[in-house]
């Protein structure tokens, strides 16, 4: 048994260098700055810094403002920190990529894609809890400002457990004992780690795109069902028409910003070698990082209490008083009640 153990050891490479793996998965290295590699730095650093001055800017709005201080807007939050968090990883990246990539240790490239796997699959989460509560809050007939404190704060655990997991992952997941299963994206990465990581973010997908429509045509039935009773206000119509809006948004762009680099992650996980995915992985993956940025617009720009703390942060003033908040529409928490039954059908926020 010894003598095969270390015959499996005499297998594995963990004291090569980085180069020595990317040459063999055939990714070329840069050992000086081209100008591709300035321009994608500088797109990256700028992304990077707008996606940390966003999602700052939301945490804070919902720190200052008591009246964000509910479960609904603690979803926000977390996904607002793990998006502020996925700006600092593709920073590290940035920082760390191109001709610097020779000169980091197996242990050091690991702590920067782990950084980044960790980061995006927290966002990814993240948008599918708050998919999942209001789900819940739909059909439970219940404001989203009702939420169960307990089980939110549970989802926000949850979620950075399921992304530091998932960061540790490939440093029992890889190739480093089997060069014949190395990817050519991440060139330490079996490829067999990156199919299942592209097929987990596409049933994430999936899940969302699932509980938005059941969202909409539950929404929709009612709203028929409503239209054909004298005293239907239009407000009911402007609901469905706003929760229309916003599903196509958040689904929009989730497919838009994260598409691209599934679809390159699977080819070269399923082992395409006619496939040029070398050639735009940089590209999808800042479009990925997009998706940080996207956020914050899509789920707290739309909301009109966040907008008027964002007015009121952005100004300078910075007095708590709720008395000069201005007041331009429903704010989460309200309801839309039913004629025929008196029940809340849909939060505004939605």
């Amino acid at each position: 048994m010894a003598k095969v153990l270390a015959a499996v050891m005499d297998h594995c490479y963990d004291n090569e260098s980085v180069s020595f793996f990317y040459n063999h998965s055939g990714k070329q290295l840069s050992l000086y700055w081209q100008p591709k590699d300035v321009v994608m730095v500088v797109l990256g650093l700028t992304v990077s810094v707008v996606v940390l001055l966003t999602n700052l800017l939301v945490i804070v709005a919902i720190i200052s403002n008591r009246r964000l201080h509910l479960p609904i807007y603690y979803l926000l939050g977390n996904l607002a920190a793990a998006d502020l968090f996925a700006g600092l990883a593709y920073l590290f990246l940035m920082l760390h990529t191109g001709p610097r990539t020779v000169q980091l240790s197996v242990r050091v490239w690991f702590l920067r894609q782990g950084l980044l796997d960790a980061s995006l699959s927290a966002s990814v989460v993240n948008l599918l809890a708050i998919a999942v509560e209001r789900h819940r809050s739909v059909m439970a007939v219940q404001p989203l400002s009702l939420l169960p404190r307990g089980r939110v704060l549970l989802l926000m655990a949850g979620s950075w457990i399921v992304a530091l997991g998932l960061a540790l992952l490939p440093s029992y997941w890889n190739c480093l004992c089997n060069l014949d299963h190395c990817a050519r994206l991440a060139p330490l990465y079996s490829r067999t780690f990156l199919t299942a990581w592209a097929l987990g973010n596409l049933l994430a997908f999936l899940l969302m795109a699932a509980v938005y429509a059941r969202i909409f045509l539950y929404v929709r039935r009612r709203m028929n069902r409503m239209s054909q009773h004298a005293g239907f206000h239009p407000r009911y119509r402007e609901t469905t028409i706003a929760l229309v809006k916003t599903v196509v948004i958040i689904l929009g762009a989730f497919v838009v910003c994260w598409t691209p680099g599934q679809v390159v992650l699977l080819l070269d996980g399923l082992g395409c070698d006619s496939c040029n995915v070398l050639a735009v992985e940089k590209y999808f993956l800042l479009l990925a990082e997009a998706n940080s940025l996207v956020n914050p617009v899509v789920y707290s720009c739309r909301d009109a209490e966040m907008r008027s703390t964002f007015r009121r942060l952005l100004c300078g003033c910075l007095r708590s008083s709720s008395r000069h908040m201005p007041q331009n529409g429903p704010r989460p928490g309200m309801r839309v009640s039913l004629p025929d039954s008196g029940h809340p059908l849909v939060d505004s926020s939605l």
